[in-house]
């Protein structure tokens, strides 16, 4: 199997530049009759043509969002995706320029890449976490404030307001945006063998707790078992099906099948509660609220 070296990855891009580059504009009459075609008649090469003469876009689109440390080619690839997209949207009949209309989607293609790919910790996917992912650099350029250095308390509040976040957004944002990831594999200094996950601390439990937990889970499953045993039919289908699914049936739900009010199926859950709770505090001096899932 042959192997993709980044030079070739990288001949293969700038030949894609170039070739979108090289290509002429179209007219807004020919734009029109490609759109049409393909819109009507499925006309692939009009589609094709349509795309290429824009692919231009692409590339420029792409070169803005390069500081983000992505690759140039995958940044390309997105937006090419997004550019498809506006293709297959496009309604020559509203009067807008295709390019007008394809640069929204390429942004938006390009910059949703850059969202799922930045970072393994959420960057947020509302508009305003999206708009203050790009373009917190320009506004801080903007208010004086450029990266180096942590922003003021002005400045965050400055952001803030511009792009309508609140001032906690925009400190998480520029604590997320002040360095890559860092892997958990990099040591933690030059040819050590120390990994920095090798200082993580574990906080799963521990074998002994978890038999403890599965012993303890056990006992107490057998006390409310026998506890339950001690009320009448009304009121054990009553703590069974309020308490113990994972969907607890409504007040309503059982007075239906009972044939009685809400308030009453109320009443009878209250008097077997109390006697769950009489019952485990006096064979086993444990309280009611050992047993989570109930209370």
């Amino acid at each position: 199997m042959a192997v993709i070296t980044s030079t070739e990855t990288r001949q293969s891009d700038n030949r894609y530049i170039r070739k979108a580059m090289q290509q002429p504009l179209l007219e807004r009459e020919h734009e029109v009759e490609l759109a049409v075609k393909w819109r009507d008649h499925d006309d692939d090469k009009a589609m094709h043509h349509l795309v290429m003469a824009y692919a231009r876009l692409v590339v420029s689109a792409a070169s803005k969002y390069r500081h983000y440390g992505l690759p140039n080619g995958d940044l390309i690839q997105e937006g090419n995706i997004g550019l498809m997209q506006a293709a297959k949207r496009f309604d020559p009949d509203k009067g807008v320029r295709f390019s007008t209309y394809a640069a929204w989607w390429i942004r938006a293609s390009i910059q949703d890449y850059i969202l799922r790919n930045w970072s393994i910790v959420r960057t947020g996917t509302t508009a305003a976490h999206k708009s203050l992912f790009f373009k917190l650099r320009r506004i801080r350029a903007k208010i004086g404030e450029a990266d180096g250095g942590p922003l003021s308390t002005d400045g965050r509040q400055k952001i803030a307001e511009t792009i309508g976040v609140s001032v906690k957004d925009v400190e998480v944002m520029e604590q997320r945006l002040s360095g890559p990831d860092s892997s958990l594999n990099a040591t933690l200094i030059q040819d050590g063998e120390n990994e920095a996950q090798d200082f993580l601390a574990d906080t799963r439990p521990s074998p002994e707790q978890v038999v403890i937990e599965i012993h303890d889970e056990a006992v107490l499953q057998k006390w409310l078992s026998q506890a339950l045993q001690e009320l009448s039919s009304r009121e054990r289908m009553i703590i069974l099906k309020r308490r113990l699914t994972e969907d607890g049936a409504t007040l309503e739900e059982l007075g239906h099948v009972l044939g009685v009010s809400k308030e009453r199926v109320r009443q009878l859950e209250h008097r077997a509660l109390k006697k769950l709770r009489k019952s485990l505090e006096e064979k086993h001096d444990k309280p009611l609220e050992l047993l989570g899932y109930i209370s």
